[in-house]
């Protein structure tokens, strides 16, 4: 007598591919470069795991700082290194996409850690990865009242006063890392006009060049608060990258280390 056929598991989906997995997000606070830079590292690795740790969404805020990726060079800082100490500002490069970025207050910080084909995209679909989170940001930049545009010739979202978010990603043996920066408040110490936020220039990859960043405050001239802007980025992102659920939580999913952090100017990781 003929058995009867086992039904699909649910761990897969009818194309035999595994199913989608939930994102866990959290909403963090703001994290030192070395602590970030570990913890960054570990993530990496929990979701390259086979079973390991699913889709993580971290928005947090890097310290004051700068840090350069495969696109952008020392020629994009206009600061020399006495100026760089005097204003306690850290330059850092390291391996993710996109050029140099001044990070500080009134800055928000989406990072993505997932393997490509958990994002239900192909093992090197480097490309639909990016144009997913640059949806989200635009989603997120328009939910704020704001105007956003993109550009296909480069990665970033513009707004009418100039680049809004930047994106820096790294895809390594098809596991994605880091992700993008998004300028909401104007803070007078770090992104006034008048002071070093057109001296920090970064490049996007297109005809455009090196260019300075702007926020989200200046293209509108009203106040917005840092709060819609990241239930914004939760509801944007979970709709870009069509994640079957997500479960938020406060903090960051792993200790955050403290203590010991480098004093040096210039450093390189990745």
């Amino acid at each position: 007598m003929p058995t009867a056929p086992s039904p699909p598991s649910p761990a897969t989906v009818g194309s035999g591919r595994p199913a989608r997995r939930g994102v866990s997000v959290w909403l963090a606070g703001p994290i030192g470069l070395d602590a970030w830079g570990a913890m960054s590292e570990r993530l990496a690795w929990d979701v390259s795991e086979p079973g390991g740790r699913p889709p993580t969404l971290v928005i947090c805020e890097l310290e004051r700082s700068i840090t350069v990726g495969r696109l952008g060079s020392r020629r994009d800082i206009d600061l020399t290194e006495e100026e760089l100490t005097q204003r306690r500002l850290r330059v850092r490069f390291t391996g993710r996409g996109g050029g140099a970025i001044l990070h500080g207050p009134g800055q928000i910080h989406v990072a993505l850690f997932a393997t490509l084909e958990d994002l239900g995209l192909a093992r090197h679909d480097v490309g639909g990865c990016i144009e997913r989170m640059e949806a989200g940001l635009e989603g997120t930049i328009r939910r704020l009242r704001c105007g956003a545009a993109r550009d296909s010739g480069c990665h970033g979202v513009f707004g009418r006063t100039g680049l809004l978010a930047a994106v820096g990603m790294a895809v390594r043996r098809g596991v994605v890392s880091h992700g993008a920066w998004l300028n909401v408040t104007r803070t007078a110490d770090v992104y006034s006009t008048s002071d070093i936020a057109h001296r920090v220039r970064t490049a996007t990859g297109s005809a455009r060049g090196a260019v300075s960043m702007s926020s989200v405050e200046v293209d509108v001239q009203r106040r917005v608060r840092l709060q819609d802007a990241r239930a914004a980025i939760v509801e944007q992102f979970v709709d870009a990258y069509a994640f079957p659920a997500s479960h938020i939580q406060a903090g960051f999913p792993l200790p955050v280390r403290t203590g010991g952090d480098s004093r040096e100017v210039f450093s390189r990781v990745g």
